[in-house]
C-alpha cells in the first residue's frame, strides 16, 4: 500500500512541477511580449513628441487623442497582465495546483492581448508615419536656422563694437540690437517649448533683423565719412560763393548806368538774396555737423540737402548778374550777331520744313512765319528804342525765336 501510494505521491507532485513548468513558460512569453510592448510603446511616443513639435497643430492634437486612447487600453491590458502576474508564486512547490492552472491561462491571456495592443500600436505608427516624415524633415531645418541666427547676432554684435569703436555712438542700433535678446532666449529654449513653425519663424526674423543691425552699423563710418566730406565740399562752396557775391554790386552798378531800367530791374534784390542765402547756408551747415555728431544721419543729410539747394539758387542769381552784363555788352557792341544766329536758326527749321516736299506743312510753317514777324519787330523795336534801347527784351525775344525754330525741327524729325 506504501509502494501505492508513493507512487501515487510521485505522479501528483510530478502533474504539479509540470503545471508550474508550463505556468512558468507563460509568464516568461508574457513577459517577452510586455517587454516588446513597452519598446513599441516608447517609439510611438518619440513620433507622437515629433509630431507634436513639428506638425501641424490641428493634425498634432488629433494624432495626440488618439494615442492617449491607446494608451488607455494598453494600460487595461497591463494591470491584466500585472495581475496575472501576482495572483500566485509559481516558484513555491506548495502552489495550490487549480491557482497554478488559472495564472498560467492568464498569463496566456495577457500575452494574447499584449500581443494585440503591440499589433495595434504597430498600426498606429504605420499610419503615423508620413506624418512624422514630414515632420523630422521640418526638425531638420530647425538647427542651421537657429545657427544662423545666432551667427546673424553675433556679426551684428561684432559690427557694433567696431563702429563704436570708431567713435560713433550707435545708439539706436544697439536698442535694435537689445530688442532681440528675449528672441535668443526662446530660440535657445527649443521646439519642445515653442514648436518648429513658429522656431523656424523666429530664427528667421532673428536672422533677418541682426543682418539689418550688421549692416547700418558696418556703414556707419563710411557715413558719416560721407557726411563729413559733403560738410567740407560745401563750406568750401559758401566761401566760394560769399567771394563770388562781391562781383555783384560792380555789375549791377555798370548795369545801372549804362543801359535802361527794363535791363537790370529783376536783378535789384540779387545782392541782399546772395547774403542772406550764405548766412543761411553756414546756419544750416553748423545743423548738419551736429546732426551727423549725434548721428541723427536723415537730419545731417536734409539739411546738406537744404544747404545744396540754398547754394545753387544763389549762385545761379550770382551768374545771371554777370551774365547779363556780359550778353548786353555784346550786343551793344553788335546787335547784328544775335539777329543772324535767329535768322539761321529760321532759315535751317524752314529748310528741313521743305525738305521732299512742294509745300510745308501748315504746323511747321505756321510757327515759323510767326517767328519770323517776331524777329522783324524785335529788330525794329531796337532800331526805334533811341538812346536807351531794351537790349534784354531784344535778347528775350530773340531766344524765343530760336526756341520756336527748334520745336518746330524736334517735331519734323519726331516721326522719323
Amino acid at each position: 500500500m506504501s509502494s501505492g501510494g508513493g507512487r501515487g505521491g510521485w505522479w501528483g507532485g510530478g502533474r504539479r512541477d509540470g503545471a508550474r513548468a508550463d505556468a512558468r513558460a507563460a509568464r516568461e512569453a508574457a513577459q517577452e511580449s510586455f517587454y516588446e510592448l513597452d519598446s513599441a510603446q516608447r517609439d510611438a511616443l518619440l513620433a507622437v513628441e515629433t509630431v507634436k513639435s513639428a506638425g501641424e497643430p490641428a493634425t498634432a492634437r488629433r494624432v495626440e487623442q488618439e494615442f492617449a486612447e491607446l494608451t488607455a487600453r494598453i494600460d487595461q491590458v497591463t494591470v491584466a497582465y500585472l495581475g496575472a502576474l501576482d495572483s500566485v508564486d509559481l516558484e513555491s512547490a506548495e502552489a495550490d495546483p487549480g491557482a497554478v492552472s488559472r495564472a498560467r491561462q492568464q498569463l496566456d491571456q495577457a500575452k494574447r492581448d499584449l500581443d494585440a495592443k503591440r499589433a495595434e500600436l504597430g498600426a498606429f505608427v504605420t499610419r503615423l508615419q508620413p506624418i512624422v516624415d514630414h515632420a523630422e524633415a521640418q526638425l531638420i531645418r530647425v538647427t542651421p536656422a537657429v545657427e544662423r541666427a545666432k551667427q546673424a547676432l553675433l556679426a551684428a554684435t561684432t559690427a557694433l563694437e567696431q563702429a563704436r569703436g570708431a567713435g560713433l555712438r550707435a545708439d539706436d542700433l544697439a536698442t535694435r540690437l537689445a530688442e532681440l535678446a528675449p528672441e535668443l532666449t526662446r530660440l535657445n529654449q527649443g521646439v519642445s517649448q515653442h514648436g518648429v513653425p513658429a522656431t523656424l519663424q523666429r530664427a528667421e526674423d532673428v536672422a533677418r533683423r541682426a543682418e539689418a543691425v550688421r549692416t547700418e552699423a558696418a556703414q556707419l563710418p563710411e557715413r558719416a565719412a560721407e557726411i563729413d566730406r559733403r560738410v567740407a565740399s560745401l563750406r568750401t562752396r559758401i566761401d566760394a560763393l560769399e567771394n563770388r557775391a562781391h562781383t555783384v554790386d560792380p555789375a549791377l552798378s555798370e548795369l545801372r548806368r549804362r543801359f535802361s531800367t527794363a535791363c537790370w530791374q529783376d536783378l535789384q534784390q540779387v545782392p541782399a538774396q546772395t547774403a542772406d542765402a550764405v548766412r543761411t547756408a553756414r546756419v544750416k551747415l553748423t545743423e548738419a555737423g551736429r546732426a551727423r555728431d549725434e548721428q541723427r544721419w536723415a537730419d545731417a543729410t536734409a539739411a546738406i540737402g537744404t544747404v545744396r539747394a540754398l547754394l545753387d539758387t544763389a549762385g545761379g542769381s550770382v551768374t545771371a548778374v554777370n551774365e547779363r552784363l556780359q550778353q548786353l555788352n555784346e550786343v551793344q557792341h553788335d546787335p547784328n550777331r544775335e539777329i543772324e544766329r535767329a535768322r539761321f536758326a529760321i532759315r535751317d527749321a524752314q529748310r528741313l520744313a521743305m525738305s521732299g516736299r512742294q509745300a510745308p506743312d501748315p504746323r511747321h510753317a505756321g510757327p515759323l512765319d510767326a517767328a519770323v514777324g517776331r524777329l522783324d519787330r524785335a529788330v525794329a523795336a531796337l532800331e526805334e528804342s533811341g538812346r536807351h534801347p531794351d537790349y534784354w527784351r531784344f535778347l528775350t525775344e530773340l531766344a524765343a525765336v530760336r526756341e520756336t525754330a527748334a520745336e518746330v525741327v524736334t517735331m519734323i524729325r519726331g516721326p522719323r
